[in-house]
């Protein structure tokens, strides 16, 4: 059986009971990052068998689906969050699925739900698109954004934060208002909301993660 599980996407207190009491269960956990899946870890005292799988690992899967088809009760972690949003599990699960192997959700944090949580919209209907893409497309992503008639939610990097701000001022969107989420759940957590011209003045200095509603 393969579990999928979400994991705190920064808090480390934001896991469920079963999360915890799945990855103390399983015989093996398989992750996105080692070393970010060990402080989760050792914060809540569990110690197992810990393997990376991410997006250079595809090589992996036909010996995951062998342990998983022999029996074994395995887990997998993304980074942060909830796994098969902007990661690699989508593919593992497909594996899985088409042997006839179990999968499990476990649910837990994400980002996405985070952020719409204080967005002050009806999100029954929204669209999520990942990340900004660094160079092609970029221009064409951010043009269909702002004539996106549903609410649209994304990540951007921190080094890109202050370009994409321009860009969509040059590309006719100057009254456009968004919500970012900077860092969120964490010590220096900050939402705000506001024009690009706004946002880009109060992110002046952008650091750390950043997940945005296109309202």
């Amino acid at each position: 059986m393969l579990y999928i599980v979400s994991s705190p996407i920064g808090n480390l207190k934001d896991i469920t009971f079963r999360a915890v009491e799945t990855l103390q269960t399983v015989e093996k956990i398989y992750c996105e990052d080692t070393r970010r899946t060990k402080i989760l870890l050792e914060h809540y005292h569990i110690v197992k068998p810990l393997e990376s799988y991410h997006h250079h690992s595809d090589y992996k899967i036909p010996s995951i689906v062998k342990e998983l088809k022999a029996g074994k009760n395995l887990a997998y972690l993304s980074d942060a969050g909830t796994p098969g949003i902007a990661d690699p599990a989508g593919k593992l699960v497909a594996a899985a699925r088409q042997a006839a192997v179990e999968v499990v959700p476990i649910p837990g944090a994400s980002s996405v739900t985070a952020i719409l949580s204080v967005a002050g919209i009806y999100a029954n209907a929204y669209q999520f698109w990942g990340y900004v893409p660094t160079k092609k497309g970029r221009e064409t992503f951010i043009k269909e954004l702002l004539v996106a008639k549903l609410p649209v939610v994304f990540f951007e990097t921190a080094p890109r934060l202050q370009k994409f701000f321009t860009q969509v001022k040059e590309l006719g969107g100057g009254s456009q208002w968004f919500l970012v989420g900077r860092e969120l759940t964490k010590q220096f957590e900050e939402i705000a909301s506001g024009t690009p011209e706004e946002l880009s003045t109060h992110f002046a200095t952008p650091k750390g993660e950043f997940v945005i509603v296109k309202l």
